[in-house]
């Protein structure tokens, strides 16, 4: 659905040439959510620009639903458009203009008749859950009803992808969760390609199927979503992994248990998949004399499957905690032994 080889974007400004998009080669599957991270300069807006035919690349070639967006323009690059819509952190919706108004107003652009349009118009509102909100203007709307908005109105001409530009940074979280569950129910009914750009692990982890993490203007790392919270490589994408696998506190209560249990062992366990579902602590309770002390503990849900990260303190015999070492490892779960008296 999208493909991106060899792709660069350099700026010429007056204090010199600025690269922003640097040898980024991507492919975004038909029907798949594809979450872009990183932190603010890593070229991640230049990049969704890129992909709506907004910036031309300096260098390489761009696919979007089997238009050459990088290379074509006029009428032919008018049309590529109308199969990829776009929404944005701040909503850009016209503020004279009511609900449905302002849903309708892409069906105007592209000529659509009144009655088909009204008809449109009704079927999106009903989608997104703005039923009863139809003559409101933006002024008389919460963050996510005014998202919602602009999710109806970028589907007005049934587009093939949709990007989504920090869509939910300006919404609370419990707006943000069901903004994205209303993106996965759309993904799933309409099977709709979305790629979506973001500075929030949250918002990878709950609902994107792969991943690319961008630092610099150049895709360091990229993958499924489970495997990149299992196994994340580069530096920063251990920080991104970080902001939802452990608590912010995590650091500081470590140093604090390092201090409080100078026997036995402290151990960080990293949960995948099936893994993050079974009761391994009951069982190594049950199986091993050894005393077992939960300290610390998160599990997340992602498109893939569970991820969780546990810190335990273990005390006993050292041969039985050797034991009880080899019957985790054994489970498919990964271990960091934290310390060891």
């Amino acid at each position: 659905m999208i493909t991106l080889e060899n792709v660069n974007k350099v700026y010429h400004t007056k204090s010199g040439n600025v690269t922003a998009v640097n040898n980024v080669n991507l492919q975004i599957d038909k029907g798949e959510i594809f979450g872009i991270i990183g932190y603010s300069g890593a070229g991640k807006s230049s990049l969704i620009r890129l992909l709506n035919g907004l910036e031309k690349p300096t260098s390489g070639s761009i696919t979007v639903a089997e238009s050459q967006i990088g290379s074509i323009g006029g009428a032919k690059l008018r049309k590529a458009r109308l199969e990829i819509s776009m929404i944005f952190q701040h909503f850009n919706l016209l503020w004279s203009r009511t609900v449905r108004e302002n849903i309708a107003f892409p069906l105007e652009i592209a000529g659509i008749k009144k009655l088909e349009r009204m008809r449109r118009v009704d079927e999106l509102i009903k989608l997104v859950g703005l039923e009863g909100r139809e003559n409101a203007y933006p002024s008389q709307l919460s963050g996510g009803q005014k998202q919602r908005v602009g999710i109806a109105r970028a589907l007005a001409n049934n587009p093939k992808v949709l990007l989504c530009d920090e869509a939910t940074s300006a919404l609370d979280p419990q707006t943000t969760d069901s903004i994205l569950d209303l993106l996965v129910d759309i993904n799933k009914r309409l099977g709709l390609t979305i790629v979506l750009i973001t500075h929030e692990m949250h918002v990878i982890r709950k609902i994107c199927h792969r991943v690319a993490v961008m630092e610099n203007g150049e895709v360091v790392e990229q993958g499924n979503v489970l495997e990149v919270f299992k196994h994340p490589k580069q530096p920063i994408t251990k920080r991104f992994v970080k902001q939802v696998t452990e608590p912010n506190e995590t650091d500081e209560v470590v140093t604090h248990l390092l201090e409080r249990y100078p026997k036995g062992k402290v151990i960080q366990l990293s949960f995948v998949g099936e893994a993050a579902e079974q009761p391994l602590m009951t069982n190594l309770i049950r199986q091993f004399e050894v005393e077992v002390n939960i300290l610390q503990g998160k599990i997340s849900q992602t498109q893939s499957g569970s991820y969780g990260s546990l810190i335990v303190h273990l005390d006993g015999d050292e041969q039985e905690l050797n034991r009880a070492l080899a019957f985790i490892y054994n489970q498919h779960v990964e271990v960091e032994v934290i310390a060891n008296a």
